[in-house]
């Protein structure tokens, strides 16, 4: 049942952010551009502690932009849309048609330090702990793009601040704000958990269980068009998120206990780097001005509104934002 309000906000933001010839920049994009820019300078002025070099730094923030990239949409297609895109795997790499996920972006994000941590022999987690904090900043900014978009809409709701969001009857709760305010107010507990100088990696469990737990509670307020295992998609990742945040936080204290009267090892910047500087900040570069003609999931959004703006793409909607049944 679709509430009715009297008053709130009727979102008629334009997501475009400009346009250069037949191509459009978004706002949406533009997030990922600032969160990835923000990782950068971030991990340059924190180099000293992680023992690492420059070269090594413009190595991490490059792995880290591609792996959330790559990350974000193949989770997007495989467990969101993949009633469409199975039939249209050629769609698959069209990141100009939009569509990313959250689980999916910080499933990249960990694969791509992963990698990093191994190929360069040094700590894990040492380095989540130093991202935790200015991640959950930037994926709070980040909301503010996907709203901005018109994306992620909520259950119906009657309070003041509804939203009437774009091709979507009735007043709806902004959840996707909800949640930008959730990764917001992470800064400042993650921030009261350090201040405590829990053993390593303990940083990176609090973030991943006080994720899962309170954007359990935030979706609670979301409309899914499509369940898994009789919960939104998103739903059983928030739950998972924050078991394993729980078994990590678990692990680190056991660890820190089995070690604490081990000598504390000091390791110097590393050098298994090859290739020069000027050709990081090209790929960089390159990485950091890709998302900008990304969009919001395109399925919801894009053809109703913006099919104009994607030639060839103005019939691609396959089912409304809220109908989990696909039609033609």
């Amino acid at each position: 049942m679709v509430a009715n309000v009297t008053s709130g906000f009727v979102h008629d933001i334009d997501p475009v952010l400009t346009q250069i010839g037949d191509l459009y920049l978004w706002w949406y994009g533009l997030a990922y551009t600032v969160g990835f820019l923000g990782i950068f300078l971030w991990l340059r002025y924190v180099r000293g502690r992680l023992g690492l070099s420059l070269a090594q730094i413009y190595d991490l923030s490059i792995a880290i932009a591609a792996s959330v990239l790559i990350g974000g949409r193949l989770v997007e297609v495989i467990f969101y849309e993949w009633s469409y895109y199975g039939q249209h795997l050629a769609h698959i790499v069209a990141y100009w048609l939009g569509g990313m996920s959250t689980h999916g972006i910080l499933a990249g994000s960990v694969v791509g330090i992963w990698f990093f941590a191994r190929r360069q022999g040094v700590s894990f987690l040492e380095i989540t702990d130093e991202l935790v904090i200015p991640g959950a900043f930037f994926m709070g900014v980040g909301r503010i793009g996907n709203f901005v978009d018109g994306q992620i809409v909520g259950a119906p709701a009657d309070v003041w601040w509804a939203v009437k969001f774009p091709d979507v009857e009735g007043f709806r709760h902004p959840v996707v704000l909800y949640d930008g305010v959730k990764n917001l107010l992470l800064v400042p507990l993650l921030l009261w958990f350090r201040r405590a100088k829990p053993p390593p990696g303990s940083l990176t469990a609090q973030f991943i269980f006080w994720y899962g737990i309170l954007r359990f509670l935030v979706d609670q307020f979301r409309e899914y068009r499509v369940s898994l295992f009789g919960l939104g998609p998103g739903q059983a990742f928030n739950l998972l998120m924050a078991l394993a945040g729980l078994l990590l936080m678990w692990w680190c204290w056991r660890r820190a206990r089995r070690e604490s009267s081990a000598p504390k090892r000091v390791r110097a910047a590393g050098d298994k780097v090859v290739g020069s500087l000027w050709t990081r900040r090209i790929i960089l570069c390159a990485l950091l001005l890709f998302p900008l003609i990304i969009p919001s999931d395109w399925t919801q959004d894009v053809p109703t509104r913006y099919g104009d703006r994607h030639s060839g793409m103005e019939h691609g909607l396959i089912y409304p934002i809220i109908d989990p049944a696909p039609t033609e």
